[in-house]
């Protein structure tokens, strides 16, 4: 038995009372924050080694500054590549006990991909998503301004979906 308060849908009660809130194209809208937008908050800070250094050196950093990927530059501050816990964890497995001396520039990914300080959030996490890697050097002009982490993106996009769902419910309530 349904409850008391239950009413069986008529002919006509669903015609133009349906609403959108919850579909499909709003929660998958776009949304308009830039990477400009995560690195006011985040900060600039950047972390690199020279081609030279040893893998030692580079284990080294990652665990002082608590990071998962150095940046490797050259003499000029010019991005060269990129080397990650991962990168050393699988040379590790194919050079045991010979890892840490060797230099950087033998491991690290040559063919960086970066973005923009204009690029939207959703852009550069469907770009790391699909490439399937977590760091992405943010460069301006051809120069390094930042470096943005997949963790980053994530947060700060929910950051922002709990202040949307705040405001609405402020004006459903108020």
């Amino acid at each position: 038995m349904a409850p008391s308060s239950y009413q069986a849908p008529t002919r006509g009660d669903k015609a133009e009372k349906t609403t959108y809130s919850q579909s499909a194209s709003s929660n998958l809208a776009q949304s308009q924050s830039t990477v400009a937008d995560l690195l006011g908050g985040k900060g600039d800070a950047v972390f690199s080694v020279r081609p030279g250094d040893t893998i030692g050196q580079v284990v080294g950093v990652l665990k002082d500054k608590r990071i998962g990927a150095v940046l490797v530059t050259d003499q000029n501050g010019a991005l060269v590549g990129i080397l990650s816990e991962r990168d050393i964890v699988r040379r590790m497995a194919d050079t045991p006990g010979q890892t840490l001396p060797q230099q950087v520039e033998g491991l690290m990914t040559r063919e960086v991909q970066t973005c923009a300080p204009d690029e939207t959030l959703n852009a550069v996490l469907k770009r790391m998503t699909e490439g399937r890697f977590r760091h992405l050097p943010v460069l301006r002009d051809g120069k390094l301004c930042g470096m943005v982490t997949i963790g980053d993106v994530v947060n700060f996009r929910l950051r922002e979906l709990e202040y949307e769902a705040l405001k609405m419910k402020q004006m459903i309530v108020g």
